[in-house]
């Protein structure tokens, strides 16, 4: 329609009108025939027409044509050359891209960026370094992205390396080196990095540097840094948007504060499916296990329509409430009423839930049930509800089923031998260590982290590490005493 009113109106030799048209059918998703077709009775056309044709195939994933095009031009600008190194590079064609780029007359900035971000997105941080290297004048764009590649591969001390190098920073950067730190679980140094950005006071932090820095402070525990992000942004005056306000919920919920995460949940304009299931899963874990239902339900009776991670949430909440009928409900809504088909983990829910309130029986039916699998934690689930109610018969049975059906599964071995050792078997305990060793299992030691003042302390089960040991198990003792008075009515 509207091709056919340009060439009506006397404006179809237009090479302007004509490349406007033909960036109109390249965007707007139609297909590439009508872009082709006005590309191929085009009386004239100029290098614009070429690389709207060109980008519009590499957009596609088109190699072929594109090449075929990009070869029958005579006259290529610089933009031609970097949307052919940039649509080879987002095809994955590595080696094809890198000898476009080597036979380039000139190359800008936007040429180096391509090829370098192109081979940090496939994990090849090697030659992105050798190209970042070659580069006669380094943007502020490529150092961040030889930053982000070296935090993805785990190698921070490279990226801090580049990082101190960098001769402008700007808040990409420091988000980059801060979220690298997070994503690799160093959440200490994420605060460390934090704190040299405040004091340089160059780059102000903006949403992405708050939401790395408080899932970094949740980590951790440190309720003290959530409330002063918290403070930052009044005091900045900052948009409270989805994602942040998701994040403060999650590390006020988190760390024990419920009340402050309520009143961000309030304060809040706008909520997506996960500012619900963050309050629902913080109420539960906070004890408050009704409201936690409540809360699940006034979302669905304002028009919210429920996933498959927030009834995790919420039957997690009947779980720890201990709410039978509760979690029954809330199952068969999901299954029956959504359509929602169960997950491993909503199972272990309802297995759990049952397994809790004595009604062991019902909960292996359940288990058997089941359309999937169950897995080492339903099943230890159920085996520590039998332990905690007293059914040793069920205990003894459900375990040798275990075996039975898979005697050299790591995670069902690790499972039973904690189990017996948790109960005083210590002669199945060397039996099951004994299989574990020979598969060559080893138990990792547990670890958790609080934070005292500015300083992280971190623990591991049988710690002899840290500087306060000493002190610590002195301690333990103490209560582990009194733990044995008070049971013995002393």
């Amino acid at each position: 329609m509207v091709h056919a009113d340009i060439v009506k109106m006397g404006f179809g030799s237009s090479v302007f009108v004509q490349n406007t048209l033909l960036d109109f059918y390249a965007k707007c998703g139609v297909g590439l025939d009508l872009a082709s077709q006005v590309f191929g009775e085009m009386p004239e056309r100029d290098v614009i027409s070429w690389n709207t044709m060109i980008a519009a195939y590499m957009a596609r994933g088109e190699i072929e044509p594109a090449m075929r095009l990009f070869h029958s031009m005579q006259e290529r600008s610089i933009v031609t050359w970097n949307s052919v190194v940039s649509g080879l590079s987002k095809a994955g064609n590595m080696e094809l891209a890198h000898s476009v780029f080597e036979r380039m007359p000139e190359r800008n900035e936007v040429s180096w960026n391509s090829l370098i971000t192109a081979y940090i997105r496939l994990g090849d941080v090697k030659s992105a370094q050798c190209l970042f290297e070659q580069m006669p004048q380094k943007t502020v764009v490529s150092w961040t992205a030889m930053i982000s590649g070296y935090t993805a591969i785990g190698d921070l001390e490279s990226a801090m390396n580049l990082f101190n190098k960098m001769p402008f920073k700007n808040v990409v950067s420091w988000n980059a080196m801060i979220a690298g730190y997070v994503r690799n679980h160093m959440f200490d140094q994420a605060l460390f990095v934090f704190r040299q950005m405040l004091i340089d006071g160059k780059c102000r932090p903006d949403q992405s540097t708050l939401i790395s820095i408080l899932s970094a402070c949740t980590h951790l525990g440190s309720l003290e840094h959530g409330k002063w992000i918290e403070s930052y942004i009044e005091r900045n005056m900052l948009d409270l948007s989805i994602p942040l306000g998701n994040a403060l919920i999650d590390i006020f919920a988190k760390c024990g504060d419920v009340e402050s995460a309520k009143a961000v949940f309030k304060k809040m304009a706008k909520r997506c499916i996960i500012t619900w299931t963050t309050m629902v899963s913080g109420l539960a874990i906070n004890g408050l296990c009704r409201e936690a239902i409540f809360l699940f339900d006034t979302m669905c009776l304002e028009g919210t329509k429920p996933d498959d991670v927030i009834f995790i949430a919420v039957l997690s909440a009947c779980t720890h409430g201990g709410l039978v009928e509760e979690g029954k409900r809330i199952f068969n809504q999901m299954e029956q009423e959504l359509n929602i088909k169960p997950r491993i983990e909503h199972y272990g829910c309802m297995v759990d839930l049952l397994g809790r309130a004595g009604k062991l029986e019902e909960a292996v039916r359940f288990l058997e049930s089941m359309h999937l699998k169950p897995n080492a934690v339903i099943w230890g689930s159920l085996l520590g509800s039998c332990k905690i109610h007293g059914n040793g018969d069920l205990l003894e049975s459900l375990t040798r089923r275990i075996m039975e059906q898979e005697p050299a599964n790591p995670s069902y071995l690790t499972l039973i031998s904690n189990l017996s050792a948790s109960i005083g078997q210590w002669k199945d305990v060397l039996t099951y260590r004994l299989a574990m060793r020979q598969q060559g299992i080893e138990k990792v030691p547990g670890c958790s982290s609080i934070q005292l003042g500015n300083k992280i302390h971190e623990f591991l089960a049988y710690d002899t590490r840290h500087e306060q040991r000493k002190e610590l198990y002195g301690v333990l003792s103490s209560l582990n005493e009194h733990l044995v008075a008070v049971s013995n009515g002393l």
